[in-house]
């Protein structure tokens, strides 16, 4: 299914959808679960053919589509959202979307899914006409972003069940957008990183409390991974800030000044051991 039919708001899909069965009245469907940058999280049935709309609903301030179609998910939108030359559009969430390219994770022993989500960012957009100049952006449009007014987070780390499609609960940053993959364990544990303090976390993945967090030398926006040597677990990650999450901590800056200054930057692979 097309999430964003004529895709005016940089909302192109960067993740694949996992493939997770899940419970719907009575009913064990094959599933597709996509957490899209529009801000919406669809849960689909695969089939040997076509690929079903089940339900979806957005995970973050949303104000573009007016609703989904209930047979096959194409969304109403709202034209007044909708960007184009010479006519500014204001929408939600932002070009980055609610959850850019870092994945979910899915712990089949709680049945919920994991979403690194950015809340309460918004975007505008006008086209404008452009000379390409090699070496210069052509984009076509002029940007901005901007936080919702009166909201005081915006970075999250969300559960939601999969076989009620309900939010269970979800972990603020009060001034951090998040970026950070996300790891799950057998053990009950959610590892993400995102963060512009540097620091590497540990949930309860049932409750989401915070059990543990540690600093690293840089912003984590590599994908957490967990293996054993010898009966022993150990959970490794790369510390290196840059790309959209430097990009977007940059504007966040301009925004606020002195708020959300340059992350330390520089990789460097963090391995922990779980006692």
């Amino acid at each position: 299914m097309q999430y964003s039919p004529n895709e005016s708001w940089d909302w192109d899909e960067v993740s694949p959808p996992i493939l997770v069965d899940f419970q719907r009245n009575g009913r064990t469907i094959k599933g597709l679960i996509n957490v899209g940058r529009n801000g919406y999280l669809y849960f689909l049935e695969r089939t040997a053919g076509k690929i079903n709309f089940v339900d979806g609903r957005p995970f973050v301030r949303q104000n573009v589509f007016r609703s989904l179609d209930p047979k096959t998910g194409r969304p109403d939108i709202d034209p007044d959202k909708k960007p184009g030359t010479g006519k500014l559009a204001d929408f939600c969430p932002s070009l980055w979307g609610g959850k850019n390219w870092p994945p979910i994770a899915f712990n089949p022993k709680t049945r919920m899914i994991y979403i690194p989500a950015n809340e309460n960012l918004c975007a505008t957009f006008i086209g404008r006409p452009i000379e390409y100049v090699p070496g210069r952006s052509y984009s076509g449009a002029t940007t901005t972003m901007y936080q919702y007014p009166g909201s005081k987070h915006i970075g999250e780390v969300q559960a939601w069940s999969v076989d009620t499609g309900k939010r269970e609960w979800t972990h603020t940053f009060a001034k951090s957008a998040n970026w950070g993959p996300i790891l799950t364990t057998g053990g009950g544990l959610v590892f993400s990183g995102g963060t512009n303090d540097r620091m590497f976390r540990a949930f309860d993945a049932k409750s989401g409390k915070l059990l543990w967090e540690h600093p690293t030398n840089s912003g984590i926006i590599g994908i957490p991974m967990s293996f054993a040597i010898d009966g022993k677990q150990y959970v490794a990650v790369q510390s290196g800030f840059g790309i959209d999450a430097r990009a977007m901590q940059a504007r966040l800056n301009r925004l606020s000044p002195g708020e959300y200054p340059e992350v330390p930057e520089g990789g460097a692979v963090w391995v922990f051991a779980i006692k």
